[in-house]
Parts: C-alpha cells; structure tokens; sequence
C-alpha cells in the first residue's frame, strides 16, 4: 500500500456524507432553472416526471455505485472502478470526464453568486466594468466576489474534511428550509391556484420531448450523489450503509427540486410569469423568476428567505465538488495516470492539497468568464458525470460476473444493466444530433477544447504508468493488492476475492 493513502482521515459521519450529497444534489440550478428552463421547455407535469423518471433510473445507478463503494473503498470512485473493470485507459477517459462534470458545477455554483448579489444588494458589486462576454457584463465587483468564495471554501477543504463535512451539515439544513419557506410562501398568496399550472406540458414540444428534456440533464441535476464514493476511503461508517445514503439523497433531491419548481409555477399563471421575465431580460434587468415569487410572497423579506436557501445550495455544491474533485484528481494521481504532485497528501492536514489547489487554479477562471459562457459547460457537465456512471454500471456487472459466490446474482445485474441504459440514454441525449435535449454548438466546442487537454495529460504521462507493474499500479490506486482487476493483465492476479461484491 503507499504511503500516502494512509494519511487521509476517516472523518465523514453518515449525516455528514448524507449532506455531503444531498447539498451537492441540490446546487444554483434548483433555483435558476425553473424559470430559465424547466418550465419554458418542459411544463410543470413535464418536469415533474423528468424528475421522477431520472431519479428513478439514477438510482439504479446509485446501486451499481454501492457494490463498487464496498468492492473498493478507496478515493477516487467511478475512475478506480472504470480501473477494476476495464484497465488504466479506461479509467483515464472515466476520471477526465467527471473532472470536467465536477468542476463544471463548481464554476456555475461561483458564477451563481453575481447573480445573488445582484438579486439581493442591487448595484453593490456592479462596478469597474471591465468586458462583455456572450452578452454578459463582467463586473471588477463580482469578480472579487467569486474569487473570495473561491478561495474561500478552496481554504476550508485544504484544512482537510472534518470541518468541510460538519459545515456541509448546517448549509443543507439551512438549505432545506429555506426552500420549505420558499414553497410555503408562495403556495399562501391569493394569485395561488392550481389552474396557474396550466398548460401541463411546454406548448411547443410534444409530451415525450418535455420529458426527455429533463430527463437528459439527470447526470447534472443529481450528480451529487457520487460525490459519495469520492470520499469512500474517509467515512467513519461501513461502506454497505453508502447505497441507502446515496438514494435518500437522490430521492431528497427530487422533492426540493419539485418544491421549487411548484413554488414558480404556482404564484400565479406561469406563462404570465415567463412572459414577465422575457421583458425584464429585454429591459436589461436582472430576470430571476424564483426571486421574483419569493417577493411576491414575503416582500421585502423575501430576499431573506430566498438568500437562505440560494446560499445553502451554492455553498453546499461548492464545497462538495470540492472535495469530489480534489479525490478524483488524487486518485488519477496514485496511479500516475495524471502526475505524482497531484496526488500529495498534506502532513499536517491530511488533505490532498495540491489537488485542491489545482481545482482553485480552474475555478478562478470562472469570474472572468462571465455567468452565459458558465451556462455553456453545465452541457458538458451532464455528459461527464454520464460517462462516470458508464463505466461505474459496466464495471460492476464485470465484477459480479467475475465473481462466483454473489448473493441475489440476478436481481444485482439487473440493477447493472438498468444503471448501463440509464448512462447511454443520457449521454445520447446530449449528443446525437436532433435530439431533444443535444447540447448547444458553445458547449461542444468547450468540450473539445478539454478532450484536447485530457489527451495531452495521458500521453504526457503514459510513459510512466504503462511501465508500471499492474500489482503495483492496483496497489496505488485500490489500495490494496489482493482486490481482483477484470481486464486482461500479463501477471497473475492470486487469489480471487469475492467478499466485497455481495451486499
């Protein structure tokens, strides 16, 4: 085992992973799209299913991530699994991927805070204008702004998980309820009527489309929940009680999705509502349809309100992905697959802090882009976080195949395929041209740019890891050298161990 996969602490509680990924689940895009999205391209009953039917089928997925979680408790989640089933190519193209996703979110929770701050403290930040960027006017004032929150909460994770996990605990509470307030104050107004909700589905589009419009961003509504399996190797708890985590989690998620949703839909005709926004975008004002209810309903309290539950979903996505994406990146690293100075460990903190400063790096980008390029990469997010479970589901299904003693072998690979078709419909979705959810020409152009950088990464460092024996590449990366691999290898793996594939 190296050594540095022994300084990382077991500080995670359960509530605290719990936290950990209902906070991530729930980010900026709970109170930003309803308006911006979900109701102008889907109708309310057309979100509502999207939801349901992406929660459903991720967790099937989230399942498949429960037997990898206890088959290998390591850092680094879908990368190490992608490594077990399918070899250190693979488990390349899996961990660049969901870098990609988690930093994406991170970028587009910071960029959330101009937006806030323009909701909240209007003019406060919004001066040295420096530039427009894709019709977005980037501000001196808000970039100090989010490259403080960025520092920040960079800081917090560089000192290591035990405070960032008891911090993570009171924003998801704060998060909570705010949106129960949120919901609350706008289902009491007197324009409240369930006829506001009408026309169920987006005018526009046919039922199926709405749908599946929804349906296609599942990887980045819930991709928080495996934010779990990053931080495997620090809970204080046995990896079995990760499934049921992950899925109250996800099935947490939905509800508040739906509560805020409901809470824009509801306050009065939601077409009237859209239409009211389309002006305030026309007028250069700041169109924001949930800050609009939550003024509605509580005044000028209602600033307070929504500041609560907004605050709690950035902060709690921000320090999530954090922690997510600094694993990851340590992961890689232990496997020389990116290089060695990622994966440092710090003596003192226990924290992987190069890979954290390395996540700050590319965040700080995120104030100079302006909030509509950020827009572009939430796209690119989606088809990350889906390749992750792509190869999580596939390579959970090779490893229960490889594995003779399994208790309910049948019941686990349907989970397997179920979890696989999920992944496939997602990202074809995103990507075959025509569908009702393919990303814009913006985002594939950014996702190009950062398959260019990935591929530049793996031959950079190929050399390295390719000479490495595999005994010695699993050690680093799984921790341990009696895990089995299911890819072909020229040594002898010993003796087969299934324990850790049953449940």
């Amino acid at each position: 085992m190296s050594k540095e996969q022994l300084k990382l602490n077991k500080s995670l509680s359960p509530s605290q992973v719990w936290a950990l990924a209902l906070g991530s689940i729930v980010g900026w895009g709970c109170f930003v799209l309803p308006g911006d999205m979900f109701l102008p391209q889907a109708g309310i009953l057309g979100t509502l299913i999207g939801f349901v039917v992406g929660a459903i089928l991720i967790c099937f997925v989230a399942v498949c991530y429960s037997y990898m979680i206890k088959y290998a408790p390591v850092a680094g989640g879908a990368f190490a699994y992608a490594y077990v089933g399918y070899g250190p190519t693979a488990a390349f193209v899996c961990g660049w991927a969901l870098v990609l996703g988690y930093v994406a979110i991170i970028g587009i929770d910071v960029a959330a805070l101009a937006l806030i701050f323009r909701f909240l403290f209007p003019g406060v930040f919004e001066f040295g204008s420096l530039y427009f960027i894709a019709g977005w006017e980037v501000y001196t004032g808000e970039v100090l702004l989010m490259t403080t929150a960025t520092l920040l909460f960079g800081w917090m994770n560089y000192r290591g998980t035990s405070f960032a996990g008891k911090f993570q605990v009171v924003l998801t509470v704060l998060l909570t309820l705010g949106i129960v307030a949120l919901f609350t104050g706008s289902a009491s107004l007197e324009t409240a009527q369930i006829g506001n909700l009408y026309p169920l589905f987006a005018e526009h589009r046919t039922t199926l489309s709405c749908v599946l419009t929804i349906f296609a961003i599942s990887p980045f509504l819930f991709a928080g929940f495996d934010t779990v399996p990053q931080a495997a190797e620090e809970f204080t708890f046995k990896p079995e009680r990760a499934r049921n985590i992950m899925i109250v989690a996800i099935l947490c998620g939905v509800v508040l999705y739906s509560l805020v949703t409901l809470a824009v839909g509801i306050a009065i005709p939601y077409p009237e509502m859209l239409a009211k926004m389309d002006v305030m975008r026309a007028s250069g004002g700041t169109a924001w349809a949930t800050g609009e209810v939550a003024s509605m309903a509580f005044g000028k309290m209602g600033a307070v309100v929504l500041a609560c539950a907004v605050m709690g979903a950035v902060c709690t996505g921000i320090n999530g992905f954090y922690i997510a994406t600094s694993r990851l990146l340590l992961s890689m690293a232990r496997g020389r697959i990116l290089p060695a100075w990622f994966g440092d460990i710090h003596p003192v903190y226990r924290s992987p802090y190069k890979a954290i400063l390395f996540t700050i790096a590319i965040v700080l980008l995120t104030p100079f882009a302006g909030r509509s390029v950020v827009v572009w990469i939430v796209d690119m997010s989606s088809v990350g976080t889906g390749i992750g479970y792509l190869f999580s589901c596939l390579a959970a299904r090779r490893v229960l195949l490889g594995s003779p003693a399994v208790e309910d072998r049948s019941m686990r690979m349907f989970c397997c395929i179920m979890g696989t078709i999920t992944a496939l419909l997602c990202i074809g979705l995103l990507l075959i041209p025509g569908s009702p959810a393919c990303i814009g020409e913006a985002s594939r152009w950014c996702m190009v740019a950062w398959t260019g950088m990935g591929v530049f990464f793996y031959f950079s460092n190929k050399s390295e890891w390719a000479k490495l024996p595999e005994a010695e590449l699993r050690a680093n990366i799984l921790g341990r050298t009696d895990i089995p691999v299911f890819f072909k290898t020229k040594e002898p793996q010993g003796l087969v161990q299934t324990e850790g594939a049953s449940d």
